[in-house]
C-alpha cells in the first residue's frame, strides 16, 4: 500500500545531501571540538563554519548563535534563563494562549518560582492582536515570548509589529520560530527579535539539534552547567554531525525557499478549496492569508478525531490532529479552544502539513481518502443522522454567523 506522509510539521526525513555531509563526522572526523590536537580542531572548525552559516541565514552575528539539543531546550533556555537573570528588574512575562507546550510549560514552571505570566488571547484566526499585547505590558514586564508561526493551525504572527511594541516599553522579545525557520524569511535585526529558537528536524535535518539566537547585550543565565562549550554558556560536548547536518539542511532550505514556498502554497490552497467545496460541515482553522504555505487544518462536525486518523492511516495517509507533542492526549487542542471552537468541534480536527516530496496527486488522494473516511464515520453517528433530518442544530451554523470559513 502506498504511504502518503502529510505530517511534516511533526518531523521531516533527512535529505540525502544532509546525510552525506554528516557521515564523515561519525567515523573519520570524529574528534571532540574541545581537544587541542588536529582531529579536535578540525571538528571545532566545522562547528564554527556551521554557526556562521546559520547566523547568516537569520541576519545574526555568529557569536549570537548557540547550539542546543532542539527547539524545546532553546525555548526553555531563553525564557527561564532570561527570567532568572533579570528577576531584579521585574517578574512579569507575556506569552500567548496558543504557544507550543515548550513555551507554555516553561512559563508555568516559572509561575511556581514566583513569576507572573499573562497568556494573551488570540482572535478567531489565531492572531495576537497588537493592541492586546500593548495593553498587557506593565512596568514590571521583562520578557515577551510570541511564536513566529503556530505549529497546529499555521497562523503567522505579526512578529515585527509585536517586537516594536515590546521595545517601546523596554521589554525583551523572544520568538519560537521552530515552524517558520527555513520556510519563511527571517531577519532578527530587521524584525527586532532579541532571542529566537529553531530546530533542525523540521527542515529535513537531523533530530536532536537546534539553536538559540541571543542578541548581544541580552543577559541570560546558563541553562546547562558543565564544561566550557558554546563559549562557556552551555556545557556538553557538541553534537558535531548534527550541527553539520543542521547547517547543510538550512543552506538547502534557504536556496529552495521561494520556489518551494510557491509550490506548497498552490498545493495547500488546492487542498483547502477541495475540502471546503466537497465536505459538508467542515471548518478551516487559522488564517488563510497569514498562514504557513504547507499547513492545512480543519475541524469536522460529528467526527471523533482519533477514529478519523486511524482510518486515514489504514488508507496509507499519515496526518495528525495537532501537535505531535500532544498526540497522546485525549483533550481537545488548546489552540483550537483558544480560537473559539467548542469542544465538540475541536475534537474532530485534522492537520495536514505538506512537504518537499508532496505532489498534487498525493493531495488529491488524501482528500479523496478523507471524504471516504468522513462519510464512513458519519454513517455511524446518530447525531449526524439527526442533523440530516433537521432534528439537531449544527454547531457549524452558529459559527457561520461569526465569520468562520466553512464548507456547505
Amino acid at each position: 500500500m502506498k504511504q502518503i506522509y502529510l505530517d511534516h510539521a511533526s518531523t521531516t526525513p533527512v535529505r540525502p545531501e544532509v546525510v552525506e555531509a554528516m557521515l564523515p563526522y561519525f567515523t573519520e572526523q570524529f574528534g571532540n571540538p574541545s581537544s587541542i590536537y588536529p582531529l579536535g580542531q578540525e571538528a571545532a572548525d566545522v562547528v564554527a563554519a556551521a554557526r556562521e552559516t546559520l547566523a547568516g541565514l537569520i541576519g545574526a552575528a555568529p557569536r549570537e548563535v548557540y547550539f542546543t539539543s532542539g527547539g524545546t531546550e532553546a525555548d526553555n533556555w531563553a525564557i527561564k534563563g532570561f527570567a532568572r537573570a533579570n528577576a531584579g528588574k521585574g517578574k512579569h512575562l507575556i506569552t500567548s494562549a496558543i504557544e507550543h507546550h515548550a513555551v507554555l510549560h516553561t512559563c508555568e514552571a516559572l509561575e511556581k518560582e514566583g513569576f507572573e505570566v499573562t497568556y494573551l488571547p488570540v482572535d478567531e484566526h489565531g492572531l495576537v492582536r497588537p493592541e492586546d499585547f500593548a495593553a498587557a505590558i506593565r512596568p514590571d514586564t521583562i520578557l515577551a515570548s510570541i511564536m513566529f508561526a503556530n505549529n497546529e493551525i499555521g497562523t503567522i504572527e505579526p512578529i515585527a509589529a509585536l517586537a516594536a511594541i515590546a521595545h517601546e516599553h523596554g521589554v525583551v522579545f523572544h520568538t519560537d520560530a521552530v515552524q517558520a525557520f527555513g520556510h519563511e524569511p527571517i531577519d532578527v535585526k530587521e524584525m527586532g527579535i532579541d532571542m529566537l529558537s529553531a530546530s533542525s528536524h523540521k527542515i529535513y535535518g537531523p533530530k536532536g539539534v537546534g539553536l538559540l539566537y541571543i542578541r548581544k547585550g541580552v543577559k541570560v543565565e546558563n541553562f546547562i552547567d558543565g564544561g566550557q562549550q558554546e563559549r562557556g554558556r552551555r556545557g556538553s560536548t557538541e553534537n558535531v554531525p548534527g550541527i553539520v547536518g543542521f547547517a547543510r539542511a538550512a543552506e538547502l532550505a534557504a536556496a529552495d525557499m521561494t520556489a518551494e514556498h510557491d509550490r506548497l502554497l498552490a498545493l495547500r490552497d488546492h487542498a483547502i478549496r477541495r475540502i471546503l467545496d466537497e465536505i459538508p460541515s467542515a471548518k478551516l482553522n487559522g488564517s488563510w492569508e497569514s498562514r504557513l504555505a504547507n499547513n492545512v487544518n480543519f475541524s469536522f462536525e460529528f467526527i471523533e478525531g482519533e477514529g478519523m486518523l486511524l482510518q486515514l492511516a489504514a488508507r496509507g495517509v499519515c496526518v495528525s490532529s495537532g501537535s505531535a507533542c500532544t498526540s497522546g492526549s485525549l483533550d481537545p487542542s488548546h489552540v483550537l479552544l483558544a480560537i473559539g471552537l467548542p469542544h465538540e468541534i475541536a475534537h474532530g480536527s485534522l492537520r495536514m502539513t505538506l512537504g518537499r516530496d508532496t505532489t498534487r496527486e498525493d493531495v488529491d488522494f488524501a482528500v479523496d481518502s478523507l471524504k471516504a473516511t468522513l462519510a464512513n464515520l458519519r454513517m455511524m453517528s446518530p447525531l449526524y443522522e439527526d442533523f440530516q433530518h433537521g432534528k439537531v442544530a449544527s454547531v457549524i451554523e452558529r459559527l457561520k454567523a461569526d465569520g468562520f470559513p466553512y464548507a456547505n
